[in-house]
């Protein structure tokens, strides 16, 4: 088990539970006490869980989001693979807009060096197309940096989205239902998504198949709305049935 994994299980056995002993979660991964120790001072610097003595408590809720940098090494095997189909269907010289959140940061990394131009919706996508050779563009948005997400929200953005009008938009999303359409974590947010959805003549998800079926608190719109779904085999088949029955284009990874 690498470093990543048992992050991974010690953030959802102390969520799961309320709390969780040093000594239980050696037992869970295997790892020496010691090791464990680093790694719930490594979560708790995050943000994701709260330290006592001997062990540790959660900091989430049961319906919250986890955070980015825990985010960052789930599934990363999938999220590629939903990036590179999404890069596939973004033709050269279109004008593209990038949401926030995991799966759009790996989108980010395959358009680097793309003969497109990219306005990308968080910090992290900035800094990793913001040494892009020519023939890439960068158009960097104006916002404030949501707190530990680096997703850009506020007036700001959406005052930025409301002056350009792009080719494409990417979208991450928190949860997809054709009953309920899309819906995000948190509001602000939501509104961000909102405002991309406008401005784009052509709106892409990239979602692995853990977001279909799920809805959150924030409501975004309609899944009419999303003209292409990039998710994979994982994702339900009655909720991706029910989708394209609704006019969305299906891509499975």
């Amino acid at each position: 088990m690498n470093t990543a994994e048992r992050h991974r299980l010690i953030a959802q056995a102390v969520q799961e539970t309320g709390t969780a002993t040093v000594t239980e979660l050696t037992g869970l991964t295997g790892a020496s006490e010691m090791t464990i120790r680093r790694d719930l001072d490594h979560l708790a610097a995050q943000g994701v869980l709260e330290r006592f003595r001997g062990g540790a408590r959660t900091l989430l809720l049961r319906g919250d989001e986890p955070p980015f940098a825990l985010r960052a090494h789930e599934g990363v095997d999938v999220k590629r693979r939903i990036a590179a189909r999404v890069a596939s269907l973004v033709a050269d010289g279109e004008t593209v807009l990038l949401d926030s959140g995991t799966t759009c940061l790996e989108v980010a990394r395959l358009l680097h060096g793309r003969p497109v131009t990219v306005m990308p919706l968080s910090l992290q996508a900035i800094a990793v197309l913001g040494d892009a050779p020519e023939p890439t563009s960068l158009l960097v948005p104006g916002g404030r940096p949501r707190a530990g997400e680096g997703a850009l929200i506020g007036p700001l953005t959406l005052a930025s989205l409301s002056a350009l009008r792009f080719d494409t938009a990417v979208l991450g999303c928190c949860g997809l239902t054709a009953a309920d359409g899309m819906t995000a974590y948190d509001l602000d947010e939501a509104s961000v998504k909102k405002a991309v959805i406008a401005s784009a003549r052509r709106v892409i998800v990239a979602a692995d198949g853990t977001k279909l079926g799920r809805t959150a608190h924030a409501y975004v719109g309609p899944s009419s709305l999303v003209d292409v779904l990039v998710t994979d085999s994982g994702a339900p088949s009655d909720e991706i049935a029910a989708l394209e029955s609704g006019g969305t284009t299906l891509e499975t990874v």
